[in-house]
């Protein structure tokens, strides 16, 4: 009997904002051929912080970020999400993690429809430095700066 509501077995769309949307470096190295649709969307409850080359997201209420909403092809589901995994160095449960996995509500295109996606957000150490250093990107869209 599987247990439900592990991470890997929720196969939810994914949230972008950074280097894996569109345009981006990371788009076509680890999103091509892998994704079922592409769509840009919101996130309430999170703001970004610039990076070294790429952004930070931080769970932030009344905060609202730009990007997309990303899905994966059913058959590369399991590959993509380790590949992203790997990407930001997520290991789950793991106290050195740069970011954090989780699961958030997020508008698509058309503003009305609310879907659960994965977004990957800066981890509490990480969140609190960048709130008392950091570079908010009062956009919050990394693209338009």
């Amino acid at each position: 009997m599987a247990t439900v509501g592990r991470p890997a077995e929720v196969r939810l769309p994914f949230f972008v904002y950074g280097t894996l949307r569109p345009g981006e470096h990371n788009h076509d190295l680890f999103l091509r051929g892998r994704t079922e649709s592409e769509e840009p969307g919101r996130m309430r409850g999170i703001v970004l912080y610039d990076g070294p080359g790429y952004p930070y997201a931080v769970e932030e209420p009344g905060g609202v970020v730009s990007g997309e909403l990303v899905t994966a092809l059913p058959e590369a589901y399991e590959e993509l999400l380790a590949a992203l995994d790997g990407l930001e160095e997520y290991a789950p449960g793991d106290p050195r993690n740069l970011y954090e996995r989780v699961v958030r509500e997020a508008t698509s295109a058309d503003g009305t429809t609310l879907v659960g996606a994965w977004v990957y957000v800066a981890a509490p150490t990480v969140a609190a430095r960048l709130r008392a250093r950091g570079k908010l990107i009062e956009s919050g869209d990394w693209h338009g700066g």
